[in-house]
């Protein structure tokens, strides 16, 4: 019996240590993909707890961040360092669970970020997902004496430290040459304008209103939403009146694009949107949230190469900014810009291109192809391979 107990024991740590090890290495991973996408995610929290002073280093955390998960979660596959990775999954869990459970119940971050943008969670399903994983973290850290090594001492050590250099590495590669793998709606193939549409016949958001009502001989109160309202007939019983405005509420989610915050704008705020996505020719688009936060090295060969283009083939080349107008022409001027400039709100900018500045050759509105600044073409293979034989 007491054999059976132990090898019941021994299961439950294996299968706590494979799923813990697994997940948490898979969400490190999914992070580490798009590491400045989860920087803006942290920038939210920073914002939400009142410590923005830490912006400047949310690039930084988040690659930092997304290796100690991989790093975490690799330790306790190979079993080594038990004790101290034990106590890391524990606090690490207990302060994701802290974050998920204060954007649940105070609705301040509506997307966790557990899973970057590959699969998206909100608060509470992020919190019930780190409730089972504090479960299985606490069986392990009350058996992290039975955590056996796969490995000798010294060469769990070994692995761990070129994991560490290969989960940090991923971090950095990705920061510098885009994501690997892109969930954002701006991705290579995906038409901007299609992505916009809501198809005919799509399901449309339901509301409902809700009425506060107070009876005027009593003073009792009520709320009822307007079906309610209807059917009971109180609105013909006089002594019940409708207090304040009713107060509209989301029932059912309708259709929701996966574009929806677009609008590119000239300097008058004229909408160019619908002009610039429809455009049969090539355009080269230079996307930069912030121009003053931009690489100039990298703006200044951009510029050359629009430079270029223009002559050559009187290519359209547009920057999309969200610098106000008079703050990006005095950019523009400055630094002898040659494209022409339209603006957009930074949340679609950052969603387009995660680099500053960042590149996409549009087609009819197809994003062709897209390119971080280290990796954007010369003239040269650009013309060969998009324009030789247009």
């Amino acid at each position: 019996m007491a054999k059976t107990k132990a090898g019941n024991s021994s299961s439950i740590i294996w299968v706590s240590r494979i799923l813990v090890g697994l997940l948490f290495i898979f969400s490190g991973l999914i992070k580490a993909n798009d590491p400045l996408g989860f920087s803006y995610k942290l920038e939210e929290y920073f914002e939400v707890f009142h410590v923005t002073f830490l912006n400047n280093l949310a690039l930084s955390m988040a690659i930092i961040l997304c290796a100690f998960e991989m790093i975490l979660g690799f330790a306790l596959l190979i079993g080594v360092r038990a004790k101290q990775v034990a106590w890391g999954l524990l606090l690490l869990i207990i302060f994701f669970a802290f974050l998920t459970f204060y954007s649940a119940v105070f609705k301040v971050v509506t997307t966790c970020g557990c899973f970057g943008d590959a699969i998206v969670l909100t608060p509470w399903q992020s919190f019930s997902k780190d409730l089972i994983l504090l479960l299985l973290i606490i069986i392990l850290f009350r058996n992290r004496d039975s955590i056996n090594p796969l490995f000798k001492p010294k060469t769990g050590d070994y692995l761990l430290v070129i994991a560490t250099v290969i989960f940090l590495g991923v971090g950095f590669y990705t920061y510098n040459y885009l994501p690997v793998f892109d969930f954002l709606p701006y991705k290579v193939g995906a038409n901007i304008a299609d992505e916009m549409k809501i198809p005919s016949g799509a399901p449309v958001d339901e509301y409902e209103e809700i009425y506060q009502l107070k009876n005027k001989a009593t003073g009792a109160t009520k709320s009822m939403n307007d079906k309610e309202y209807i059917k009971s007939n109180i609105w013909k019983d006089a002594n019940w009146q409708v207090i304040g405005n009713p107060e509209s509420r989301l029932v059912k989610k309708g259709f929701t694009p996966k574009i929806q915050d677009l609008s590119i704008q000239d300097a008058q705020r004229n909408d160019y949107t619908k002009e610039l996505l429809s455009n049969p020719f090539y355009s080269l688009v230079i996307v930069t949230d912030d121009l003053h936060k931009s690489n100039l090295t990298a703006l200044s060969s951009l510029n050359a190469l629009c430079i270029n283009l223009i002559q050559n083939y009187n290519m359209r080349t547009i920057i999309l900014t969200s610098n106000s107008a008079a703050d990006a022409e005095a950019f523009a001027k400055a630094h002898k810009l040659v494209s022409e400039i339209y603006y957009v709100d930074g949340v679609p900018l950052k969603s387009m291109v995660r680099a500053n500045p960042g590149v996409m050759l549009l087609k009819n509105g197809t994003i062709i192809n897209k390119w971080h600044y280290h990796t954007v073409p010369t003239y040269d293979e650009m013309v060969k391979q998009y324009f030789q034989n247009q």
